[in-house]
């Protein structure tokens, strides 16, 4: 674990200290992993729905159902 050394407004360290448990660090960390895991969610989403809208990664996508082996038909 790298340590650094950022500068907070006033309030937010109120804030921080209120919540943190006597631990700043696990409870800034805590908060930056669940900020960038709904950021990378968010991300996922946005790129599966681009790739639902696409006609020609539906038509790839396609071809892959009929050759996969397995039974199961992904767009029944």
């Amino acid at each position: 674990m790298l340590k650094v050394t950022i500068s907070l407004e006033e309030d937010i360290l109120q804030f921080v200290d209120r919540y943190a448990q006597g631990n700043r660090s696990a409870y800034i960390n805590t908060l930056l992993a669940e900020h960038r895991r709904q950021i990378l969610a968010a991300k996922m989403i946005t790129a599966l729905k681009q790739d639902a809208e696409d006609a020609e990664y539906k038509a790839e996508n396609g071809a892959w159902d009929s050759v996969a082996g397995d039974g199961i038909n992904a767009r029944e």
